[in-house]
């Protein structure tokens, strides 16, 4: 994402999220616990909007995606959302699609890391979110289900198709688009879709303490990794490591780089300055 700007003011309210930036950390949180913090056309469109601010800004280091209330994110609102879509014209349901689309690409491809705290239901677009995270940090009452064959649609919505079987595998990925059922935490970290469980009630504090760790460290060794991460899963052996080898030679040349080997001469701990 590039950090040049046109006109345009950084957004001061965001009317569907509820956004906290402190020390290089942006906690990002759906409050709508009444409704289980289920996504309206306004919120799929400030999401996709926060992230790109977020990445030209560049002084984001890690960013929480967490749900107020009872859960993590029920997906889609079925009356704003669904009732809504069965008026609407094909090119209008492609543009929606599209949009829904774009903010799980903008969570893949933002500049640094995205940790989703969940705890509670996560269901439809909220599973695809969470699933989009580089984190998933949980606790024992988080349940994942992706619910869009229940609903009469593909099961490959918002790149689900694409991104849950490079995170559980095929076989999985197959069951859980297909059938809809929920997957509770155990089961879900077993098979890889939770990247740490927590004690009951503490997925909130496991993934502050995360993004803290993360935002210390070294952003853009981080941030090129997470981009070798999305950009080679899909590359050849030999165009990946030709990608790998271009990379590296741009971060031997960062500061970063250097200030290890000073830190390391020095015998103290690196001071990370994320160039």
């Amino acid at each position: 994402m590039s950090p040049f700007t046109g006109s345009a003011a950084r957004t001061a309210h965001w009317e569907h999220l509820r956004v906290d930036l402190t020390a290089g950390v942006a906690t990002v949180t759906l409050a709508r616990p009444d409704k289980l913090n289920a996504l309206t056309f306004g919120a799929y469109a400030d999401l996709r909007d926060l992230l790109a601010e977020l990445s030209r800004e560049r002084s984001v280091r890690a960013l929480v995606l967490a749900g107020e209330g009872r859960g993590f994110c029920s997906g889609g609102d079925v009356d704003e959302i669904i009732g809504a879509t069965l008026s609407m014209d094909t090119a209008q349901l492609l543009d929606f699609n599209r949009m829904t689309g774009q903010v799980v690409r903008a969570v893949r491809e933002c500049p640094f890391p995205v940790i989703a705290a969940v705890h509670g239901v996560a269901a439809g677009a909220g599973a695809v979110l969470a699933l989009a995270a580089d984190f998933r940090v949980a606790d024992p009452t988080a349940r994942f289900a992706f619910l869009f064959t229940r609903v009469g649609l593909s099961g490959g919505d918002m790149g689900a198709a694409y991104l849950l079987p490079r995170v559980v595998g095929l076989g999985h990925a197959t069951r859980l688009l297909m059938l809809g059922e929920p997957v509770r935490a155990p089961e879900a970290e077993r098979i890889g879709l939770i990247s740490e469980l927590t004690d009951e009630g503490r997925a909130d504090e496991a993934a502050q303490t995360l993004a803290r760790r993360l935002s210390e460290g070294p952003a853009l060794a981080y941030a090129q990794t997470k981009a070798l991460l999305t950009a080679e899963l899909d590359m050849p052996l030999a165009a990946s490591v030709e990608l790998d080898a271009s990379t590296q030679a741009l971060l031997m040349n960062g500061e970063d780089y250097a200030e290890f080997h000073r830190s390391f001469k020095g015998k103290r701990p690196p001071k990370w300055q994320g160039r």
